[in-house]
């Protein structure tokens, strides 16, 4: 199954879990300091919030999560033959997971994609260098 990854700043997150966790009548799958995010079943959605005052409701990035590896390599390949570039980042951490991932380039607007797959959950949050260089330093590394 995939689903669609929407990452958004906050300023505060236990405000930003108690909303989302209303709206879409369920709890976070996962919670860390300063991060949850929420695997809603529906509509497909995984909900990323990311702490960083000052920046709240503006989206962080955005992402499709995909079963495992291969579905990576499967959309990187399709993308490629579209014309769209990518950045391949694999068995990296971030954002408390070992991932398999890439970061597609040249969106009209300037904003971010990924395309990922989560191999296993970690306790560190991780960096994942190719988000960091489009974030300002005082903001965290953004993934999925």
């Amino acid at each position: 199954m995939s689903r669609l990854q929407l990452a958004l700043n906050v300023d505060d997150l236990d405000a930003s879990i108690a909303f989302y966790s209303a709206l879409f009548d369920t709890t976070p799958a996962k919670t860390r300091p300063g991060y949850a995010n929420f695997a809603i079943a529906e509509p497909p959605l995984k909900l990323v919030l990311i702490e960083t005052p000052g920046a709240g409701g503006s989206i962080n990035h955005l992402g499709v999560e995909v079963t495992d590896t291969d579905a990576v390599n499967v959309a990187q390949t399709r993308l490629a033959a579209a014309g769209l570039a990518s950045v391949d980042e694999r068995d990296t951490t971030c954002c408390y997971a070992r991932q398999d991932k890439f970061w597609v380039e040249g969106a009209p607007n300037g904003e971010r994609w990924e395309i990922y797959a989560v191999l296993e959950d970690t306790e560190a949050f991780g960096t994942s260098p190719v988000a960091a260089v489009d974030q300002a330093a005082d903001e965290p590394a953004c993934c999925g």
